[in-house]
């Protein structure tokens, strides 16, 4: 609700009244001139020299002009055109460096409806970065930070949301940003790859089974629903889940409850549900491969992640990023060549991708400087494969049929280069076979078939 007060109020009375907010606010003049601020502003960002008539956007983004006119945002203006409280997420300079703000723009009006001045609330987003090199959501485009709005604003209520995006566009990462901003934060964040797994293992995972229940049941097992109580339970690539499995899973939406395999008890959980999928579930629905019902209960809060190409102002940061994550003991930079060079590049892999060509060109390089040559190298092996494909050739990792290499001269067996791969990763990452399969964009599971087929296990 928009605040009025009386004439005889001045700004240092409202000033006064910013101490009641629980999170850093400032009191802003209808010409952007920050007249005060609280104590939990100087904590959070430090303190402002009101008295040198400093404006905000001077200050939050060391702007010369308003941010509507610097190209983004300005919730002060958008209050000027809506006449009410607006929302808006900037990305303002602190003491930290660059941070992800989430800024509520408050109208205060005088007894006869006059506008007289703003407050303006500011919540930091601790899920993402904006700079710093972390295992948080990266990035600062324009459409990163409407994709991280709407991941702010669901947080925090406990609406089932659906993340929407092509394959490695970091739908996992997202998941765990609404967990974590959420007030289920404190509990276990469970997730279920669903892709590859038939009905009956995804009911043995979900929902766990008694001693004896199957061949293979040697003893009691826990499900993941009752592991994800109290927090939040995420079922990844949800549009490959059977038919037939899909009215047990919507049982357990519905009402909390579920059974163990080969048990009578009804158990029940309290989570909070994501789901991601880079399929067209709307379009499942029509063609009867999806239920409608189940559809519209896990489609409460639909979000779009956007792909690495519609994000392409993110790049660098993101390479920067995944460098660090690649390499902790050695720091490791790309020529503008290079960047360029990628730049150029559709990524239809996106992130995982992209961290697959980082980690190779990490591997190949000499120096610590990743050169162009160094970059086109990495992805010629992936092109080099695609053309193969393309020719008509069964292109399959684990396949012992050789293929002819691109000179037409050599012959390429691709297990031997799926071998030499994941041999290097291994190798340069000390046989950490978590890291080895997130660099590979594989999972574990799949990672340890590899290795076993591969005679790599130890």
């Amino acid at each position: 609700m928009d605040m009025i007060v009386s004439d005889s109020v001045s700004h240092s009375g409202l000033a006064s009244m910013l101490e009641g907010y629980d999170c850093p606010a400032i009191l802003v003049s209808v010409d952007y001139q920050i007249l005060a601020i609280n104590q939990h502003y100087r904590n959070e960002f430090g303190e402002v020299p009101v008295a040198n008539q400093s404006r905000c956007y001077e200050v939050s983004h060391g702007y010369t002009v308003p941010c509507d006119e610097a190209g983004e945002d300005c919730p002060l203006s958008s209050v000027l055109q809506s006449g009410h409280k607006e929302r808006v997420l900037h990305i303002h300079q602190t003491p930290r460096g660059k941070e992800h703000v989430d800024v509520e723009m408050l109208p205060i009006h005088d007894d006869q409806g006059q506008l007289l001045f703003f407050v303006e609330l500011l919540r930091s987003i601790s899920v993402a970065s904006a700079e710093n090199m972390s295992n948080k959501l990266v990035g600062a485009s324009k459409r990163f930070n409407q994709m991280l709005e709407k991941v702010t604003r669901v947080s925090r209520s406990d609406a089932s949301v659906l993340l929407l995006g092509e394959s490695g566009s970091g739908k996992e990462l997202v998941a765990t940003a609404v967990h974590q901003g959420s007030q289920r934060a404190n509990h276990s964040l469970v997730t279920l790859e669903c892709s590859g797994l038939t009905d009956s293992l995804i009911e043995s995972e979900l929902f766990g089974h008694v001693k004896g229940s199957f061949t293979g049941a040697h003893n009691n097992r826990t499900g993941l629903v009752e592991l994800a109580n109290g927090g939040t339970l995420f079922l990844d690539e949800i549009g490959d889940v059977p038919l037939s499995m899909q009215v047990k899973l919507l049982r357990l939406i519905e009402t909390g409850s579920f059974r163990p395999v080969g048990s009578s008890a009804i158990k029940h959980s309290d989570f909070r549900l994501i789901c991601a999928t880079h399929k067209n579930l709307a379009q499942m629905v029509k063609t009867g491969e999806f239920r409608q019902d189940l559809y519209y209960r896990i489609n409460v809060f639909p979000i779009y992640v956007p792909s690495l190409r519609e994000r392409q102002d993110d790049l660098p940061l993101m390479i920067a990023t995944l460098l660090k994550r690649i390499s902790k003991r050695k720091e490791y930079h790309l020529t503008d060549s290079a960047l360029q060079t990628l730049k150029r590049y559709d990524f239809p892999g996106n992130i995982r991708e992209l961290s697959n060509i980082l980690n190779r060109a990490v591997i190949l390089t000499d120096t610590n400087l990743i050169e162009r040559s160094t970059i086109q190298e990495c992805l010629n092996i992936d092109n080099e494969l695609s053309q193969q494909s393309d020719s008509g050739s069964a292109l399959h990792l684990d396949s012992r049929t050789d293929v002819r290499g691109a000179d037409d001269e050599t012959w390429v067996d691709l297990k031997t280069v799926e071998s030499r791969y994941l041999s290097d990763l291994m190798a340069f990452h000390g046989n950490d076979k978590e890291k080895v399969a997130e660099m590979a964009g594989i999972s574990l599971r799949s990672l340890y078939r590899k290795l076993e087929a591969l005679r790599f296990n130890e």
